[in-house]
Formats: structure tokens, C-alpha cells, sequence
């Protein structure tokens, strides 16, 4: 006979599970490991965090957040205007910028491309490239309600066209009825005639 060959005499136990001991085992109830784990835990809150976000160095300025203009360069006028003015609200009218909410965007005209059509730029941004292209095609930059080089948040409005006026209506005058005179407080008493005896 070999070891091999041998047999148990009684049979074999479940094999032990690997793991901690305890009764809920790992994390033991706690649902998680790390902070939210340990007694008396607190979480830094969010505001904290933004807190600690901001740079201590003097004189930090954040960048400012603005509007951005809508960009059209000078090739885009050569393209799509014969000479003339040019104003935001006919560049709406050729869908080089969209109106939002019933108002158009700043729009900024840059130097990119060649000018030989004579424009009148007036309530647009315009770049120092673009104004000597301009001015040197013959036109005119005007500074309207959009100073060259100043991003504004305004916005200029669509011009609507204006309604007809209404006929005007003919009113009747309504008379008031005369009132009646107040009769006096003092009411006459009837005499009685005196009896004779």
C-alpha cells in the first residue's frame, strides 16, 4: 500500500472562507473605508474648497468674463456689400450674424483679407488692420454706441417697422340726465280750520 492509496475514514469539512474575522467582515458595517469610516468623521464642505481655490498673491485679479463680439473680417464686406454703410443691422439682413432673443451681438471687424469697396462703418468694433484698410480704400469708420476697441455687454436692438397708425375712433359724449331740484327741507303743515261753538 502507498499514501497515495489511502483513504479518509471520515469525510472532509467545508473548506474555511479567507477574509477578516468578525461577524460582517472588511468594512464591518461601516459601508466604506478612509474618513467616512473613522468615529466623529466631518467632510470639509464645498464652500471651503472654493475658499481654498483662491490665490493669496497681491494684486490677483481674476480674468474678466465678457461677452465675446461676433468676428468679421474685411474680406466678408468685399464679398457681400457694394460700397455704402454698413451698419449691425444689415449685416443681419445678409445672415453674417445671428440675432439672439431679438437682439444682435457686438460685432468686432477685423483686418483679415483684401478691401477695395469704399464702406462707412458706423456701431461697429473695428481692429486697427481693418481701420487702415478701410480708410485706406476711401471710407470712414464713425464711432457710434460701439467705440472702437471697447467690447461692450450692450447689444443693439433690431429696428422693427413701425405699425400704421389706427384711425382715430369717434367718441359720443354721453349727456347726463338733469337732475331734479331738491325740494325744500321745511314741509308747509296744513291749517286746521277752528271749530265754532
Amino acid at each position: 500500500m502507498q499514501l497515495d492509496q489511502i483513504k479518509r475514514k471520515h469525510k472532509a469539512k467545508k473548506a474555511r472562507l479567507v477574509g477578516r474575522g468578525g461577524k460582517r467582515g472588511k468594512t464591518s458595517g461601516r459601508g466604506t473605508k478612509g474618513q467616512k469610516a473613522r468615529a466623529g468623521h466631518s467632510i470639509r464642505p464645498q464652500s471651503r474648497d472654493v475658499m481654498k481655490r483662491l490665490p493669496k498673491q497681491r494684486g490677483f485679479k481674476f480674468p474678466k468674463i465678457g461677452v465675446k463680439p461676433a468676428v468679421i473680417n474685411v474680406s466678408d464686406l468685399e464679398m457681400h456689400f457694394e460700397s455704402g454703410n454698413i451698419t449691425p443691422v444689415m449685416l443681419a439682413e445678409k445672415k453674417l450674424i445671428k440675432a439672439e432673443e431679438g437682439r444682435l451681438p457686438t460685432v468686432k471687424i477685423l483686418g483679415d483679407g483684401e478691401l477695395k469697396k469704399k464702406f462707412i462703418v458706423s456701431g461697429l468694433l473695428v481692429s486697427k488692420s481693418a481701420k487702415e484698410k478701410i480708410e485706406k480704400a476711401g471710407g470712414e469708420v464713425k464711432s457710434g454706441e460701439v467705440k472702437s476697441g471697447e467690447a461692450k455687454s450692450g447689444e443693439v436692438k433690431i429696428n422693427k417697422p413701425e405699425k400704421a397708425p389706427s384711425k382715430p375712433s369717434q367718441e359720443v359724449k354721453k349727456v347726463a340726465p338733469e337732475k331734479p331740484a331738491p325740494e325744500s327741507s321745511q314741509k308747509t303743515k296744513a291749517v286746521k280750520p277752528k271749530k265754532t261753538k
